[in-house]
């Protein structure tokens, strides 16, 4: 029984191995054919020196898609003689991590090492993910997971002191080229049996659209051969017009719920706040593309409008919530344009922070401070025992004063004479501060 299932596995293998995509046929199977990552895998780098010593510690390989990920596991298991056992996250649980165990246990047995290889362990919840630790701390297995997302934030504390966490950077465009060589050469695994020109045109398109991904551009450029038509001569020439078909149009590099959503908004409003409103509508571009929630960034400009405008243009407020309120009723993708425009007049607007410092300054000191009470002349009296404790009285009404401006002392008397707000001297600001320093320097701090 067991030698005609080792005989079904072996065809099942063989048929997948032979209908697989490119980029599965092409997957490196030793370290001289793994291309990238010099940084780790380069001479008398940490993870080369690991592998040349047979002592591969459990980690964690953080980087984005098609950069090697699984590859490294399936060849670290080979060079270090190890059984590897993948799991996906995605599709497995607890059970299947039992089962994993169990397996590793047998192989144990045999005198035969386990390398865990757990993909997007982002997924596992922390019940999952604290079902791998025991069988990390005993050396049952060495786990290797694979995520595209911040393992700070993804991995539970005690499985990322357990491992190593090794960043993988995406492929240069050289690199990528140097697979889509590889793929176009070998005749056993590649297509290197049929006859292929690929235009140095289509090939630079492919590169910038693949953009470091290297499955991304084999998997188009086996779809661009499969749909190129033979010449005269028996060749398939893949030109530019049939790589942008075979492409059609790729999904932007961006995840709404981790780090390319946090750090390209985090970009947009930089660029807002830098006066810079080509990278500013080019960040607003990327998100918009990739999907991203338009309210989202409204909420988002409305913010810069106060952070970073703020007094010095007080109109960039009312034109951040009218670009706010009008993407809600427009919609996309009509309500891009007027958002664009708000985007626009904030980083073409003069900037001052001044307000939000103020606010800032304002917070410390009643987070810290005493808390003082309101001074009696600013107090409501609507009673007359309050009148009789003096509420209200010796109050100043601004407008019977020249220039409706009283010079009365608002600050409790412990903070007299204390600058929360500190006006700029950009734009509109510029005037407030010319007309505070007027009135309370004649009014020399108090009335």
């Amino acid at each position: 029984m067991r030698s005609d299932q080792s005989l079904f596995e072996h065809v099942r293998r063989q048929h997948e191995a032979e209908h697989a995509p490119l980029a599965a046929r092409m997957r490196p199977r030793t370290l001289a054919e793994f291309v990238g990552q010099e940084h780790l895998l380069g001479e008398g780098r940490v993870l080369e020196r690991a592998l040349r010593a047979g002592q591969v510690p459990s980690m964690v390989l953080w980087g984005p898609p098609g950069v090697g990920k699984t590859t490294l596991a399936r060849v670290i298991a080979g060079m270090t003689d190890s059984h590897f056992i993948g799991l996906s996250a995605v599709t497995s649980g607890v059970a299947d991590l039992r089962q994993a165990v169990e397996e590793a246990r047998e192989a144990g047995a045999n005198g035969k090492g386990t390398v865990l290889f757990i993909d997007e362990v982002h997924r596992f919840n922390k019940a999952q993910q604290d079902a791998i630790l025991p069988h990390v701390e005993n050396g049952t297995v060495v786990f290797i997971g694979a995520t595209t997302e911040n393992p700070s934030f993804e991995v539970i504390s005690a499985l990322l002191s357990r491992t190593r966490v090794l960043t993988l950077k995406p492929l240069t465009d050289d690199e990528v080229e140097r697979v889509v060589r590889a793929a176009l050469a070998d005749p056993d695994r590649g297509l290197g049996r049929e006859r292929i020109d690929v235009e140095p045109d289509a090939l630079q398109f492919l590169l910038e659209v693949a953009a470091g991904d290297a499955r991304v551009a084999l998997n188009a450029v086996e779809l661009a051969v499969e749909i190129a038509q033979p010449d005269s001569d028996g060749v398939k020439r893949v030109d530019r017009v049939l790589m942008e078909e075979a492409l059609q149009r790729r999904a932007p590099m961006y995840d709404k719920a981790g780090d390319n959503h946090y750090d390209t908004i985090s970009a947009f409003i930089k660029s807002i706040r830098a006066s810079d409103p080509d990278a500013a509508v080019y960040w607003l571009a990327r998100m918009l593309e990739a999907g991203e929630d338009p309210l989202f960034i409204a909420r988002r400009v409305v913010i810069a409008a106060a952070e970073d405008v703020g007094m010095a243009d007080p109109q960039a407020l009312p034109v951040a919530v009218a670009a706010q309120q009008a993407v809600h009723f427009v919609g996309l993708p009509e309500g891009a344009i007027p958002l664009a425009q708000a985007v626009v007049y904030l980083a073409t607007a003069p900037k001052s922070n001044a307000s939000y410092m103020a606010l800032n300054r304002a917070l410390e000191e009643v987070r810290t401070g005493r808390p003082h009470p309101v001074p009696l002349h600013l107090r409501n009296a609507p009673t007359g025992l309050m009148r009789s404790l003096g509420y209200g009285r010796d109050y100043k009404y601004a407008h019977d004063y020249e220039g409706h401006f009283a010079g009365q002392q608002n600050l409790p008397e412990e903070l007299a004479g204390r600058r929360f707000y500190e006006p700029g001297a950009e734009g509109y600001e510029s005037a407030v501060r010319e007309r505070i320093e007027a009135w309370w320097g004649k009014a020399k701090g108090g009335g």
